[in-house]
Order: structure tokens, then sequence, then C-alpha cells
């Protein structure tokens, strides 16, 4: 294959000339590069977005997104480092469950160079040099990402945490886990942390409902990710989670009621997913039984595009939608690739004219309390 032509710099001039549209442009130009050089096909014609005034948020942009935020926080933008530090899950080895999330093969989103067998210097030291290499990156956040990164005691996880930290360009962690596995003496620790590294913990939730927390195996109930939520604020913490949207027992009014309900729940960062379902799963072995019933692509991006206008604006947007490995994916199958999702939720956004947060209501509750109410 002959070598792809590099379009850095002339998408860099498309940048300084046409402002917010010009750094779309260039995410467009980029991510359809790495698509073609993975083997992916790229429509040749991509439509056009309406011309309408721009965003309320930076670059015009019409939700608020994380990367733009670090990039006005640390002067650059920064690149997250993924790290194995192989840890299990108390849903997994019988603690509090067994099997793990029915959902969750977190091969199907850990990169094929992260290996729970290299120390975290080495695999901090190996993604900053293909980052550099890739995109001349100059700062980076580590990301422990697979399975629940804070279920082992704090002696143990300090000196992983130490060594992540043990590079010059590194400017803080990002810890992915789970609300019944960060006590006070934790928290405790990650505040005093904070006072000199940019530090995220990542509780999972993926729903608000009990009932679906119990059916995907999660081994924890609502109130327990406010408890958690509760005990972290307000100590220089900053707070991210993830929902799903999608699950085929959940009616499409309860996937936009939880906008409001997270809205008011003081997170900072946000991860949004559709529902797909992965190979070497329990909700992939049902599903391959007895097939149900996924969001179509328009589907999704019409009920996203909902979820955002009634989303608190100043929470930051981590992620939009999900994606897996071709030979992993079960369904559902869009055929699309990232940059152009990426697209078309920003025409759906200009193309109504709306933005995250137009719709956001006065808080809906005040506290804890009432917030287990709506359940």
């Amino acid at each position: 294959m002959p070598p792809l032509p590099d379009f850095t710099t002339a998408s860099r001039g498309c940048n300084q000339q046409f402002g917010a549209e010009g750094a779309q442009i260039r995410s467009i130009l980029a991510d359809m590069v790495e698509g073609i050089a993975n083997g992916r096909s790229v429509d040749a014609a991509v439509s056009p977005a309406p011309v309408t005034a721009p965003g309320p948020f930076a670059q015009g942009s019409r939700y608020n997104a994380y990367g733009a935020f670090l990039k006005e926080k640390f002067g650059c933008r920064v690149y997250k480092v993924i790290v194995d530090g192989g840890f299990t899950c108390p849903n997994r080895d019988g603690t509090v469950a067994v099997g793990g999330c029915t959902y969750c093969n977190n091969d199907s989103f850990r990169p094929e160079a992260v290996s729970r067998l290299k120390p975290i210097r080495e695999q901090v030291k190996h993604g900053i040099d293909y980052l550099r290499r890739r995109y001349r990156a100059r700062k980076f956040v580590v990301y422990f990402q697979p399975f629940t990164n804070t279920y082992a005691p704090l002696e143990t996880l300090v000196p992983m945490y130490e060594a992540a930290l043990d590079h010059p360009e590194v400017v803080g962690l990002s810890i992915g886990t789970r609300p019944d596995c960060v006590d006070d003496t934790k928290l405790a620790w990650f505040e005093e942390l904070s006072r000199s590294r940019f530090v995220t913990l990542e509780y999972g939730l993926e729903s608000i409902y009990d009932r679906t927390l119990a059916r995907i195996n999660r081994g924890h109930d609502f109130d327990c990710w406010l408890n958690a939520i509760q005990r972290t604020r307000n100590r220089g913490i900053y707070l991210c989670t993830h929902l799903i949207l999608g699950f085929p027992w959940e009616s499409r009014a309860e996937m936009l009621a939880m906008a409001p309900v997270v809205s008011d729940s003081g997170i900072d960062f946000l991860k949004l997913h559709h529902l797909h379902i992965v190979r070497h799963t329990a909700l992939g072995r049902e599903y391959q039984n007895q097939p149900f019933r996924l969001l179509a692509y328009r589907e999704y991006l019409d009920l996203l595009v909902e979820f955002l206008e009634v989303l608190n604006p100043a929470i930051r947007l981590e992620r939009l939608f999900g994606l897996a490995p071709a030979d992993q994916l079960l369904g559902p199958h869009w055929g699309k690739t990232k940059a152009e999702i990426q697209y078309e939720i920003e025409r759906m956004l200009a193309g109504r004219d709306t933005y995250q947060g137009r719709l956001y209501p006065a808080p809906l509750v005040s506290g804890p309390a009432q917030l287990g109410e709506l359940m």
C-alpha cells in the first residue's frame, strides 16, 4: 500500500482559516486516514453540515467537550495512555457476584498493545512513545482502564499510581473503578494527590435503575453510586461516570430521564455509550440464542441529541458513542466509522439548531435522598 498523505499541514491551515469548522474538518480527515490505514472503508461523499450560528461551547461546539477542557487547562491537547494494572472486579471473583457485568469484555476496548504482563512504567513509556510519534503529543493522562482499578489495598495501589506518574510529561491519572471499591482512606490519598496532579475517578454506573443494575450483574445498586459520588465531591477530585443507552427493557422515556438525574449529581465528566453486544459475554450469548432489539443508527443519534438537550451544560462529554472491533461485535452493525458518527452528531445538532443544555431545567432535586426516591 502506498504511503498515505499527511493532512496535518493542510488541515492545520484549514483550522486557522475557518476556526471551529476547520478544526472539525481536521479531526475528520485525521480519523479518515486512520480508518483507511486500518482497512476500513470511508464514504467518499460527506454531506456538509447546515450553515448555522456556532454553538455556545469552545470552538463553536454544540456540546461541552472533554478534550477542549483539557486543552484549555493544560495549554495543549492532552492524550490518554491506557495501562492495565492486572486487577479484577468484585462481581467477577465472587465477592459480590461471579461472571462480571453481562455486557463486559475488556478486550473489546483495550488496545492490543496494552499488556498486564508489563510493568506500569514500561506500559506508560510504550504508550507515550507511540502517541508522540503518531500525534506529536506532549502531555498525557495515564488511564487505568480495564476492570476495577482501586480493587486492592492502598499499599498495593500507591506504588502503581506513583509509577504511572513517574514521567515528566504525565499530568495526572484517570482511574476507572466501581462505586463500591473506594473507601475514605483511598479518597483521602487521591485528595492529597489532587493538590499537585490532575485526578479523575471514573465510577461506572451504566443505568440509574436498580432492575437494570441487577439484570446486568453489576453487584451494586443506584444508592451505592450516589453515596460514592457524595463522598468524593469537594475533594479536588474530578468525577466521571458512564451511562449505557439502549438496554431493550428500558423505555426511551426512562433513558432520557437519566439526564436530569446525573445532571444534578455533581459529576464533572460523562461517558455515553450505546448498547452494543460483543462476543464472549453473557449478554452476547443471550443475544445469539435469542436476538433482541438494538438501537438503529438514526434512532440512537436522535436519542442522543434529545439527551444532550436536557443535560447540564456544565458537564463535559468524554464520549458520545461506543466502538468495538469488527471481529468481536455482534450488533448493532451500523457500518460507520468513528469520524462519520461524530460528524453526523454535529450535523444533527446544527440542523436542529440545538445544543447541550438547551432544555436543561432548574435542579430537579437537591440531595441524594431525593435522587433515590426517583428510582
